[in-house]
C-alpha cells in the first residue's frame, strides 16, 4: 500500500481527578432528583424546582457523556499527518509534508503555553494545541505561519519515525 499508516495513536482523557469531579457533580444532582422529585422531600435549604433539578441533572449527564466520547487520534502516513479531536472534528485534518516548515517532537508546558489540555489556543503566539494529557507533542509549523502542537503519549516512537521518513524539520 502506498499510503499505509506508519504511526497511529488514540488518546482519551484519563485524569482521575477529572472523572472524580464529574462523578461527584453527577452523583450530587442524581441524589437530589431521587430525594426531591421521587421521594417528595426537599433537597437543601433553598431547593430548586423539580424541573430545574431535572434540567441541571440532564446537563451534567450530557457533559459527562461528552467527556466520555472525547478522543484524539493521530496518524502519520507517507503523505503527511492526520489528526482528529472528536467531537470537535468529525473528519481528520490533514497536513501534507510539503506544507510544513517545521515538524519535530518537543516537551511543552500545557498550562503555561496553552492554558491547559483539550483543544486550546496558545498564549503569546504559540499557536493551537490538541492535547489530552502529558507534556510531549509534535510541533508543526505550516507555511502560512500557523503553529499546531499535537500531544502524544508516544514521543520517542513519533520522533524516530519522523527521522526515518526524513521529515524531522527543526
Amino acid at each position: 500500500m502506498d499510503n499505509e499508516i506508519l504511526f497511529k495513536e488514540r488518546q482519551r482523557f484519563k485524569q482521575w481527578w477529572l472523572w472524580l469531579a464529574l462523578l461527584g457533580v453527577n452523583s450530587l444532582f442524581l441524589f437530589g432528583v431521587f430525594k426531591q422529585v421521587i421521594g417528595g422531600r426537599q433537597f437543601g435549604d433553598k431547593p430548586m424546582s423539580n424541573s430545574g433539578l431535572l434540567i441541571a441533572s440532564g446537563i451534567t449527564l450530557i457533559v459527562m457523556i461528552v467527556f466520555i466520547n472525547f478522543k484524539m487520534e493521530t496518524m502519520i502516513k507517507k503523505d503527511g499527518i492526520y489528526v482528529r479531536f472528536f467531537p470537535f472534528h468529525l473528519k481528520f485534518k490533514f497536513y501534507a509534508w510539503d506544507t510544513l516548515t517545521k515538524s519535530y517532537v518537543r516537551p511543552y508546558s500545557p498550562i503555561a503555553e496553552y492554558g491547559g489540555w483539550g483543544l486550546r489556543k496558545g498564549l503569546l503566539g504559540s499557536g493551537t494545541a490538541y492535547n489530552i494529557s502529558g507534556n510531549q507533542g509534535l510541533q508543526l509549523e505550516i507555511k502560512n505561519s500557523e503553529k499546531l502542537l499535537i500531544g502524544t503519549a508516544k514521543p520517542q516512537q513519533m520522533a524516530e519515525l519522523l527521522k526515518k521518513l526524513g521529515q524531522e524539520k527543526l
